[in-house]
């Protein structure tokens, strides 16, 4: 507990020490208030510590608290930011920082992954979307975002750690992201745009009027090189909408910007903003292609469907009737020779003769 809550519990305590003696009723109420402060101040050490471990490997957590977004907190919210929690860990002769913020799905996880990757970071095998620097990696498992500060954590370690994690989201990452061309991209310039003001951020010039996101756009930013010098580089920004159609028609709308080169492929609009070189920009949108990934629901053939298990069944049906025939005539064979054996089945076998022959 901070300091402070310390000083302030310490000084009710006193204040009800002090009337206990002459004034049981007030000290009563004071004990109350005092209960009811301790809880509200205990709150947040009772809270902290809802995402990280007490030990992570040969490490031991020292201190959990939960993080407050206030820088971009509209970004985080068009990203579906939930909560997050910073641990300070120490162990095995090491001392690290490890942060984790969780988003409603895995989309804002991504989001959040492109925009606080560090510009000089390196792809990792931590995970599909990973990336390390000399002092840390930062990484995502589903909808969590994971940044670890002065510590590069092994793959047992990390297995362990998201095996435990709760609230998780396993729907899969947008296929948009594919579609960003890899030749002669910038490094880690990728930005994942949800809304207005990730937009109004990454690629300003885009009024977001024009995007539409009401009509659930989302779009993926990047910045490509292009001519040399200053100046030279193409960012390019694709737009994906729930149909071709609605495509089509924004096309239109982007074209109204001023200076913008646009280009439709399916319900995907690619823009880029004044480029330097419109050679190098008319190249640049010749890479964006959406391919329509098209899945049939066909029945899956099963036993039944085929006529050699339903022969096969048929014989299997035959000898079991044979069987039971079998079974059934060898008991009631039993029961009569038993019964005659007894002298008891005499009455059962008369039988009734007409002798017609002799008529």
């Amino acid at each position: 507990m901070p300091l402070r809550q310390r000083k302030e519990i310490q000084e009710m305590s006193r204040s009800i020490k002090s009337g206990a003696g002459s004034q049981p009723a007030a000290a009563s109420q004071a004990a109350s208030r005092l209960a009811a402060a301790a809880i509200i101040l205990l709150l947040p050490s009772l809270a902290s510590a809802a995402i990280w471990p007490d030990a992570l490997g040969p490490f031991h957590r020292v201190s959990a608290k939960a993080v407050a977004v206030q820088a971009d907190q509209a970004i985080f919210d068009e990203y579906g930011f939930r909560e997050a929690e910073t641990a300070q860990y120490e162990g095995d002769g090491q001392k690290f920082t490890a942060t984790a913020w969780r988003f409603q799905d895995t989309t804002g996880a991504l989001g959040a992954f492109e925009w606080l990757r560090p510009a000089d970071s390196k792809p990792s095998a931590l995970a599909k979307l990973a990336a390390e620097t000399s002092t840390g990696a930062i990484l995502t498992h589903l909808n969590y975002l994971l940044r670890f500060e002065g510590y590069h954590p092994a793959a047992p370690i990390l297995t362990t750690f998201v095996e435990g994690l709760k609230q998780v989201d396993n729907s899969a990452l947008p296929a948009l992201i594919d579609y960003l061309p890899s030749q002669d991209l910038v490094p880690n310039s990728e930005r994942y745009v949800e809304g207005p003001a990730a937009l109004q951020k990454f690629d300003p010039g885009i009024p977001p009027s024009t995007a539409a996101f009401h009509l659930s756009a989302e779009a993926q930013v990047g910045s490509f090189r292009g001519s040399p010098g200053p100046g030279g580089d193409l960012k390019l920004a694709i737009f994906s909408y729930p149909t071709p159609q609605i495509a089509r028609q924004q096309t239109g709308q982007f074209q109204q910007i001023a200076g913008a080169m646009v280009k439709r492929s399916g319900p995907l609009v690619a823009v880029i903003l004044s480029p330097p070189s419109p050679d190098a920009a008319e190249r640049l949108l010749s890479l964006v292609r959406y391919h329509a990934d098209i899945t049939l629901d066909e029945r899956v053939s099963t036993r039944r469907d085929n006529i050699g298990n339903l022969v096969i069944n048929a014989f299997v049906l035959i000898g079991i009737l044979l069987c039971f025939s079998l079974v059934g005539g060898l008991a009631f064979g039993s029961v009569r020779a038993f019964l005659r054996r007894g002298g008891r089945g005499e009455a059962a076998d008369a039988m009734i003769v007409l002798h017609l022959q002799d008529r």
